[in-house]
């Protein structure tokens, strides 16, 4: 296993070599993004059995005891978190109060981001070889954490099988310069921009499994805690109404602690830092999706393997293992999802020389990255036939 630096190391090599992103570039070139370079838009040249051979074997092995030791030590961290919180904050004068309880709200929120990270697992079998035992600890760590396991996972589902399909992927799927609403152009400035990031942040993630925002569009109401919803087929409704049933639970445990403790200590210990851990599931998730360098096919261009390709690593510093690398080793997820997450690098290492070029990633501050693409990646456009490119010129 490469140690944290040499992993930098080489993935700066690949990166310079690709020449994806280079943070030397500034002024009106580094503005305008001209020196990034697009992901090659044809057939690649490689196929997926080339890049599963590239793989050693030991990595597509799921061990439960190693899976539970992260999900046991994500709890106690958080557990010792919310202690330390109850314990002694009150004790504090009111000014280091103030500084202590955002840091807990953050690193907490940063912790349960890992734990949803494992449930994501979960729903990819990629936990342990029993199915009911990754469906099991999913359904719980997700309940606990506001999220409908099984609805999720389907629609997750077929986020993999159609991702970079303009016409059937389900979510981040950007539009056409027709289809942007009109105001977005008086959105198109620094004031604008922060405004469209903080509601994505805050809201992005209940507004998308409410009412499908940013989802792929249905011929009715789409809505994830809805088993008849058309996101759904007959056979995954029965999943759908347990997938409720836990957050029923979950709500019904914190109104009991609320009636106790007040509403006060619920927001403070729980409900903000679940705030961020939306945040960060939205950050996570729409920065490995959306990036200048990458296209989008329309159904006349797109197959799986390409489709597959349309994302980038990203490097969080040492959120990266907090997160359980999600974001550094994200490629080669969306390649070989079963993939454990603690293999996840020594494969991405692996299949990086069969990708070539084909292969992305942005060592770019992931909050200057939100920034950039935020303003860069605002509707998609076709260069030539069904490819699409991102665009941001009203």
């Amino acid at each position: 296993m490469f140690s944290g630096f040499a992993r930098k190391l080489e993935f700066n090599r690949t990166m310079g070599a690709n020449g994806v992103f280079n943070p030397n570039i500034k002024g009106e070139e580094k503005e305008s993004l001209s020196h990034i370079k697009r992901v090659p838009g044809t057939k690649p040249p490689f196929t997926l059995s080339q890049i599963k051979k590239a793989i050693p074997p030991h990595c597509f092995e799921r061990s439960l005891l190693r899976s539970f030791s992260y999900v046991v030590f994500d709890l106690l961290i958080s557990s010792l978190l919310g202690y330390t919180a109850i314990a002694y904050f009150h004790l504090l004068p009111s000014h280091l109060a103030y500084i202590a309880w955002p840091i807990y709200w953050i690193l907490q929120g940063c912790i349960l981001t890992g734990l949803w990270v494992i449930a994501h697992e979960c729903g990819h079998h990629a936990f342990s070889d029993y199915q009911w035992v990754d469906d099991t600890v999913g359904l719980i760590l997700h309940s606990a954490l506001f999220v409908p396991y099984f609805s999720w996972k389907y629609s997750h589902r077929r986020h993999h099988t159609n991702i970079g399909s303009l016409d059937r992927d389900e979510v981040f799927v950007p539009k056409p310069k027709s289809q942007i609403p009109w105001y977005s152009m008086y959105l198109n400035n620094p004031p604008g921009r922060a405004l469209g990031l903080a509601v994505k942040l805050l809201l992005g993630w209940p507004l998308y499994l409410t009412f499908n925002a940013s989802g792929r569009p249905y011929d009715r109401f789409a809505c994830h805690y809805d088993p008849y919803s058309p996101i759904y087929s007959d056979r995954e409704r029965l999943h759908i109404y347990i997938s409720d049933l836990g957050i029923f639970a979950t709500t019904f445990v914190l109104y009991r602690i609320a009636i106790t403790q007040g509403l006060a200590f619920v927001m403070s210990i729980y409900g903000v830092p679940l705030i961020f851990v939306n945040g960060f599931l939205v950050t996570i998730t729409y920065l490995q999706h959306t990036h200048p360098s990458l296209p989008h096919y329309d159904s006349t261009e797109w197959e799986w393997l390409r489709g597959a390709l349309v994302t980038v690593d990203r490097d969080y510093g040492i959120l990266n293992k907090v997160f359980h690398n999600i974001a550094d080793t994200h490629v080669a997820h969306h390649l070989v999802a079963t993939i454990p997450h603690y293999h996840a690098m020594e494969a991405t290492i692996a299949i990086k020389p069969i990708l070539g070029e084909y292969y992305q990633f942005d060592s770019t501050p992931f909050y200057k990255a939100l920034w950039r693409e935020a303003g860069e990646c605002l509707y998609v456009e076709q260069d030539e036939k069904g490819v699409f490119w991102f665009r941001n010129k009203f």
